[in-house]
């Protein structure tokens, strides 16, 4: 009988020709998970290359370490908002053409609409407030240059952020030293007249770190979490704690030149 593929004497083909074809469906299966072994690791290592080329990459554009940096509050929003991960460069990179004193920081004032960061005319920068490198960094927006002993709030400032205060009532003015007067998007004040802002004088260019360039929403909470456990955490602080306010009539101790 020969209906099932059966030799003419009777012998069974079908199931030699089953046995071949397991046999080499499992030798090409071992076959295949032999290959896919190496070519896993080089998609792992090309990955894990291009990661560090461009990290490297912006290590490089940017100049200073680290180059990017959390955010942990918010006077800066809606520009920059709590949590966002800011990527920042020297100061001497991207230089704006007003920029003040050869600083490589344009302030607002100079701006105008040729030079927008972050929403708004001027640049935006890190500094340690005081020149105290303790303290948690600050990130603010630069509105104006002033120089060793000007009165700035009658040259320079903005009425509506100055809070009714004179020069003799603030511990920043005169001006003790040249350097920028600045400001939280957020805030209603500047940071040099104390109530909403920074707790800080008349900011010395030599206290600037970096100029923010960029923001990624939302990536600094991850930094900021694995940093917080590890014990690591050296976030960036758009700040809104209170600075002191001098009563009427008492300039108070000023800033050291």
């Amino acid at each position: 009988m020969t209906g099932v593929g059966s030799d003419p004497d009777g012998s069974d083909r079908s199931t030699t020709a089953r046995g071949d074809v397991s046999g080499q469906t499992t030798t090409t299966e071992h076959g295949d998970a032999e290959d896919d072994d190496p070519s896993l690791v080089r998609d792992v290592l090309t990955v894990l290359a291009i990661v560090a080329a461009v990290f490297f990459l912006l290590v490089g554009v940017s100049g200073v370490w680290p180059p990017l940096v959390a955010v942990e509050s918010g006077s800066m929003e809606p520009n920059v908002r709590i949590g966002d991960l800011v990527y920042v460069v020297d100061d001497d990179r991207f230089v704006g053409g007003e920029s003040a004193a050869d600083t490589g920081v344009v302030p607002l004032e100079a701006a105008r609409n040729d030079h927008e960061q972050f929403g708004a005319p001027g640049d935006v920068i890190v500094f340690a407030p005081n020149g105290d490198r303790s303290e948690t960094p600050v990130i603010h927006r630069a509105h104006y240059w002033v120089e060793d002993g000007e009165n700035w709030v009658e040259t320079k400032a903005d009425a509506r952020y100055v809070n009714g205060y004179d020069c003799h009532e603030l511990v920043s003015c005169p001006a003790p030293h040249d350097g920028f007067i600045t400001k939280g998007d957020a805030n209603p004040g500047y940071d040099q007249i104390g109530g909403v802002g920074a707790h800080t004088t008349v900011v010395a260019p030599e206290w600037i770190s970096a100029k923010a360039s960029f923001r990624v929403p939302w990536l600094g909470k991850v930094r900021l979490a694995v940093e917080s456990l590890l014990g690591l955490a050296v976030p960036i602080r758009p700040a809104r704690h209170a600075t002191r306010r001098l009563a009427s009539g008492d300039p108070g101790p000023r800033a050291e030149s």
